[in-house]
């Protein structure tokens, strides 16, 4: 028996993810405002959340059920790293620091690691999901609005070991396959969709908290214009993508 976690993750987390797409930053960024301050304060605040998330389900990866989604080849922690040395310089580590919204982020994957694993399934669904499908198209914009060289500054949404769309289509595949191999009781999967939930909850706060930066660089009336109108959410007609905002 399968536990279709992944469909029911997908049509559980549509609302949040339409939500998500609706921040104020997220609005502008996919218009292609694209500011190097704010944008390297998310690139940090990732790096504390990925560099968390990866460490916990490392040490989950002999559990009979986090195991099974432990995928160390989508890790995007060194990725991040060299992003952060691209646009802090090399002693950014001492120059990044988490977001208020970004620590409970991070507190929150380290309690529930600690208390309740299989949660874990929850954020490592609705981040590595949504780099490998919305966060392409995400690389792009970045890209043409921070004129960046053609080697340097989106290696976060660079998958070494999955380069091709071809590649990412099959892992994702390959991912939900699975999600849905789990044997989970109803109770459990209630648990994790309504984690997924929280988990876009815990990223749009981040960007929300960045959206100050972002209005002190737009001017007010193209501010108002770029983020007056709601999106209608990618995922209401791309059934197996996520966008989060990364």
């Amino acid at each position: 028996m399968t536990s279709h976690l992944a469909t029911r993750l997908r049509e559980g987390t549509q609302r949040s993810h339409t939500a998500t797409e609706n921040t104020a930053f997220m609005k502008c960024f996919l218009k292609g405002i694209v500011e190097v301050v704010p944008f390297k304060k998310l690139l940090a605040n990732l790096y504390l959340v990925y560099s968390t998330l990866e460490a916990e389900l490392k040490d989950h990866s002999e559990h009979p059920i986090v195991g099974k989604i432990y995928f160390p080849e989508i890790n995007r922690q060194s990725s991040l790293e060299q992003d952060l040395a691209f646009y802090y310089g090399d002693d950014w580590r001492s120059q990044i620091v988490p977001l208020k919204a970004g620590q409970v982020y991070v507190d929150r994957l380290l309690e529930i690691s600690n208390t309740d694993p299989v949660l874990l399934i929850a954020h490592s669904y609705t981040r590595y999901m949504g780099d490998l499908s919305g966060g392409q198209a995400l690389k792009h914009i970045i890209r043409s609005a921070l004129d960046l060289p053609c080697d340097r500054g989106t290696t976060f949404y660079e998958f070494d070991q999955i380069p091709t769309i071809e590649a990412k289509k099959e892992f994702k595949e390959k991912y939900r396959h699975a999600l849905d191999s789990l044997i989970l009781d109803e109770a459990t999967i209630l648990r994790i969709v309504e984690e997924a939930n929280y988990a876009f909850t815990l990223n749009r706060n981040v960007v929300d908290e960045l959206e100050a930066d972002v209005r002190a660089v737009v001017d007010p009336h193209v501010f108002a214009l770029l983020t007056k109108q709601d999106r209608v959410g990618s995922t209401t007609h791309h059934h197996h993508g996520q966008a989060v905002p990364a």
